[in-house]
């Protein structure tokens, strides 16, 4: 017995474990299919300057390129856009970028973006965005040298050079939001919609 209701399982146009963590924690039968799009092309070619609308123009267009592929499916999309002020964060290229990110949020409070989207035919159905206030102790620079050593290159897959599922949670002090935001699926909106569309049993 399962309490997905739909013809074909669900589709997640991420690779991010986490997502997938989060979608298979929740009984949702799904496959994983990445989007491989060009994420500061699409950014820059839109004009967008608000993290909000660029995580939900994201999450949009990774869903409409895997729902192009796969017509019949319903398709989900997310991004996450970190926001320190009027600044933007890009996952880091390496150690001395993540090291500067750190040195950047240290002591201050940065917002997460979380977006998420379903498609199906082509077609946007639903996009939500949440967002999160994190708030990172101070560190120094023994701190975060430590840190980038034991966390190794996990740091350069996130925005900001942390996971809060793993080693990243020691970084803070305080964080308003849900736990499915920080970790880039509004999980409870994604719920609602596809009950609404009679794919959940629940």
């Amino acid at each position: 017995m399962t309490i997905w209701r739909g013809k074909d399982p669900l589709v997640l146009a991420s690779q991010s474990r986490a997502r997938q963590m989060l979608l298979g924690n929740a009984g949702i039968a799904f496959e994983a299919v990445p989007a491989d799009i060009d994420e500061r092309a699409v950014q820059e070619k839109s004009g967008l300057l608000k993290p909000g609308e660029i995580a939900a123009l994201l999450a949009q267009e990774k869903a409409l390129l895997v729902s192009a592929k796969m017509p019949a499916r319903y398709v989900v999309g997310a991004d996450q856009t970190l926001a320190l002020g009027q600044r933007l964060f890009s996952k880091p290229a390496g150690r001395v970028q993540a090291a500067e990110q750190l040195r950047a949020l240290a002591g201050n409070t940065h917002e997460l973006h979380s977006a998420v989207a379903v498609t199906q035919g082509g077609k946007v159905l639903f996009c939500d965005v949440s967002v999160a206030r994190m708030t990172m102790r101070q560190l120094s620079g023994e701190e975060i040298r430590t840190y980038l050593d034991t966390a190794g290159e996990v740091v350069t897959a996130s925005v900001g050079a942390y996971q809060l599922e793993g080693l990243g949670v020691h970084l803070f002090e305080r964080i308003e939001g849900d736990h499915f935001t920080v970790l880039g699926l509004p999980l409870l909106p994604l719920l609602a919609c596809l009950r609404a569309h009679g794919l959940l049993g629940v």
